[in-house]
C-alpha cells in the first residue's frame, strides 16, 4: 500500500472540516488508526511569526499551568527540534527519541516536564503550506518510540493539513463590525505574572476562543495564546530568538486581534516588565495572512493591495514594470480565488469585510431644495 493510499482517511476527514477545530477533532482519531499515541497537542500557529494562536486542542494531556509550563520551555529553554527550526527543516517533522539518538534527556522539555509525566517519546511536525507554518502538532507515547516511517507518515500530512487550516482565515462575511476601541493592555512583571490590565483588555480577552489558560493575580485567566506572545518577548530580551512576539488570534465572533508584547528595559540595563497591547488588526496587518488564505502568490497580493489603493491598471504596471496585460492576467488570477467579479468586491473581500468598523448612524440634513438627505459623518 503506497503512503498516500493509507492517508485517505485522514484527508477525508480534513476536508469535511468547517474550522480549525473540527479539523483537530477529525484529523486526530483518523491519525490514531495509522500511528498510535497516548496524547496530544494540536494547535494552529501565526503563519508569519510561528507563534501559537487559537484554537488548541490538547488530548489526554493536564491543560492550564502544565500547558504554559511547555511553551515556556519551548520559548525560553534550549530544546531538541524545537517547532521554529522544524518549520524550516527540508523534513517538517522529528521524532524526539530519533533526533537524539536514542537520548531525549538531551532535551530541556523532556527532562523537566515530559519525563514525569511518563512520556517516553514525542513525534513533532509542523503543519506548513509553502514556506509558512498554519499550524503545530505534538503526539506523545508512554510505552515506545515513533518509528522512521510514522514521522515520515507525518510529515506527508503537512502541506494537505496546513492548505485546509489556511482556508480558515479567510474573512466572515456576517462577521459584526463593531466600533475600534482603544487598545487593550497587560503587564507582566520580570517573572512572567500579570501584574496590571486595562478595562480594554479584560473585554478583548472576553472574546477570545475557549482553549488552554491559566490564573493570574488580576482576578481572569488568561489564554495560552496571549501568554505564549508575552513569553516570546522575554525570549527577545534575553537574546534567544528574534521572531517578533506578535499574533493574531480570531474572536469567538470571527474577527481578528492582534496580540503583540515587547519587553521593557529594567535597573541595570537588564530585561524588566514585559507590555503587551491587544487591539483590532489594520488592513497591513492581516495582508499576507488574507493573501495566504486565498492561496494568493506574493505578486497577486502585491497587486491587489495597489488595487485596494485605487489604482488603475496602467499605474499598478508602471509602478511594477510589468506590462498591462500580464497585470490583467494577474487580476484575473486573483478574481477566480477570491471569489469575486470586480475590483470593488475582491478590496471588499480581502481588506474591508472582515475589520471595518461600524458606520455611524445616518444624520439627516435637509437639502437646500427643501429635501432630505442622510448622511453619514466621517
Amino acid at each position: 500500500m503506497r503512503m498516500t493510499d493509507s492517508l485517505r482517511p485522514v484527508l477525508w476527514a480534513v476536508e469535511r472540516s468547517t474550522d480549525a477545530v473540527e479539523l483537530f477533532g477529525r484529523a486526530s482519531p483518523a491519525l490514531r488508526r495509522l500511528v498510535s499515541f497516548d496524547s496530544a497537542v494540536w494547535t494552529a500557529a501565526d503563519p508569519e511569526t510561528g507563534l501559537i494562536t487559537a484554537p488548541m486542542v490538547v488530548e489526554n494531556l493536564g491543560s492550564g499551568e502544565g500547558c504554559t509550563a511547555y511553551w515556556e520551555s519551548e520559548i525560553l529553554e534550549e530544546n531538541v527540534v524545537p517547532f521554529r527550526e522544524l518549520a524550516h527543516a527540508v523534513v517538517p517533522a522529528a521524532g524526539l527519541c530519533a533526533a537524539t539518538g536514542g537520548l531525549p534527556g538531551r532535551s530541556a522539555r523532556f527532562r523537566r516536564l515530559l519525563l514525569g509525566q511518563g512520556v517516553r517519546d514525542e513525534l513533532r511536525v509542523v503543519l506548513r503550506a509553502g514556506d509558512r507554518p498554519w499550524g503545530l502538532v505534538s503526539l506523545f507515547r508512554d510505552s515506545d518510540v515513533f518509528r522512521p516511517e510514522e514521522i515520515a507518515l507525518l510529515a506527508e500530512l503537512s502541506r494537505p493539513l496546513a492548505a485546509r487550516l489556511r482556508t480558515f482565515a479567510q474573512p466572515l462575511e456576517t462577521a459584526p463590525r463593531a466600533d475600534r476601541p482603544a487598545p487593550g493592555l497587560i503587564v507582566f512583571d520580570e517573572h512572567g505574572d500579570a501584574m496590571s490590565i486595562n478595562d480594554e483588555a479584560r473585554r478583548y480577552v472576553a472574546q477570545l476562543p475557549e482553549g488552554p489558560s491559566v490564573p493570574s493575580p488580576l482576578g481572569l485567566d488568561l489564554p495560552i495564546w496571549v501568554v505564549g506572545t508575552a513569553l516570546q518577548a522575554r525570549a527577545i530580551a534575553d537574546g534567544r530568538d528574534h521572531v517578533d512576539a506578535r499574533v493574531r488570534i480570531r474572536t469567538t465572533e470571527g474577527r481578528w486581534l492582534l496580540c503583540r508584547a515587547s519587553s521593557l528595559t529594567g535597573p541595570g540595563g537588564r530585561p524588566g516588565m514585559v507590555a503587551l497591547v491587544i487591539e483590532p488588526t489594520t488592513p497591513s496587518d492581516l495582508a499576507v495572512l488574507v493573501a495566504e488564505a486565498y492561496g494568493l502568490t506574493a505578486r497577486e497580493l502585491q497587486i491587489t493591495q495597489l488595487v485596494a489603493r485605487g489604482m488603475t491598471t496602467a499605474a499598478i504596471a508602471e509602478t511594477l514594470f510589468i506590462s498591462p496585460h500580464t497585470v490583467r492576467d494577474h487580476l484575473k488570477t486573483v478574481f477566480t480565488k477570491a471569489g469575486v467579479s470586480s475590483r470593488g468586491e475582491l478590496v471588499a473581500r480581502l481588506f474591508t469585510e472582515h475589520y471595518r468598523p461600524a458606520l455611524p448612524e445616518p444624520t439627516r440634513v435637509q437639502r437646500p431644495d427643501g429635501t432630505i438627505a442622510l448622511v453619514r459623518g466621517l
